[in-house]
């Protein structure tokens, strides 16, 4: 499954709200470029949660482009999804490798937002390519998360080192890397206890992890990414802000891209956090995570619109 036709399974139900409000926007034909036409399109990428900022800049560049004009459909339309790739741009890097020795991956999050799952795919992702992955369930509060990891771990052949309940994360994620290390691994992935950004002692583990990971190799970890699930629509954006702070993160995954019509809390995200997003999960299934590609993503959230005009 190519970029284009993920992003189109991730975004089918966020294109779709969008398709039918487009279309009755446009059900008489040509439209006049008025304040009540920029209202209505406000409205639409609000519903999508692409948030105040970025649904403001959209329709300000509507207004300036096509004010007092009668517009038909693809015009609009094409110039959105200029304006939006634009606003999406980042650079392409995926992951940064390390340059000898195992690139170390920390990988943090709310409990529920599917950072478990996201870890397995990762985990796919780079077994396709031919790496080899050791991963360290660090979520020792939750003999579940460690159970969910394992059955992930044996389904995928990959190295798995656990640590008994309530003991240490830290010292998991130490053993795992010494472990990743001692096999010359070329990935180590640690998982990490799911938790409120608004937990400070939890918070302050994290970056408890972070430091040991950097005693035993310098530059690790290497990325820290933060799994957000789509369906928390804005209140991903607070979170991404206070995992930041406390552990450096370097990129986020956007899960359960497909369990909700507001996909466009992407936008949002690269608006107001800046950071980069590197992958986005379309589905349940190992295969099912996407890397990033704005061009890729606008295309499939307005893919055959026009068609149904």
């Amino acid at each position: 499954m190519g970029f284009l036709d993920k992003f189109k399974k991730g975004l089918k139900k966020t294109a779709q709200l969008m398709r039918t409000d487009i279309r009755d926007l446009f059900k008489g034909g040509g439209r006049l470029v008025d304040d009540v036409f920029c209202e209505e399109w406000y409205e639409i990428f609000i519903r999508t949660d692409m948030g105040v900022e970025a649904s403001q800049e959209l329709v300000d560049d509507i207004r300036t482009n096509f004010r007092a004009r009668v517009v038909e459909m693809q015009a609009v339309l094409d110039r959105i999804k200029e304006k939006l790739k634009v606003l999406l741009a980042q650079p392409e890097e995926p992951i940064r490798f390390a340059p000898e020795g195992p690139t170390v991956i920390m990988v943090a999050g709310v409990n529920g937002c599917g950072k478990t799952t996201t870890i397995a795919k990762l985990a796919r992702m780079f077994q396709e390519e031919g790496k080899n992955v050791v991963l360290g369930a660090a979520d020792t509060f939750r003999a579940a998360a460690v159970e969910q990891l394992t059955i992930w771990a044996n389904r995928l052949g990959a190295e798995i080192v656990t640590g008994p309940p309530g003991s240490d994360p830290a010292s998991v994620a130490h053993r795992a890397l010494a472990q990743a290390i001692a096999n010359q691994a070329d990935v180590c992935i640690v998982d990490t206890a799911g938790r409120l950004q608004t937990q400070q002692g939890l918070m302050q583990q994290l970056t408890k992890i972070h430091r040991v990971l950097g005693k035993q190799i310098p530059e690790a970890p290497h990325e820290v990414l933060l799994v957000l699930d789509a369906t928390t629509g804005q209140n991903g954006i607070s979170q991404a802000r206070h995992f930041t702070d406390a552990v450096k993160c370097t990129g986020l995954v956007l899960a359960k891209l497909d369990g909700t019509a507001k996909g466009g809390v992407v936008v949002a995200i690269r608006k107001q956090v800046g950071l980069p997003v590197k992958y986005v999960g379309v589905g349940e299934k190992a295969e099912d995570l996407a890397l990033f590609d704005a061009e890729s993503f606008v295309d499939a959230l307005f893919e055959d619109m026009a068609a149904n005009e």
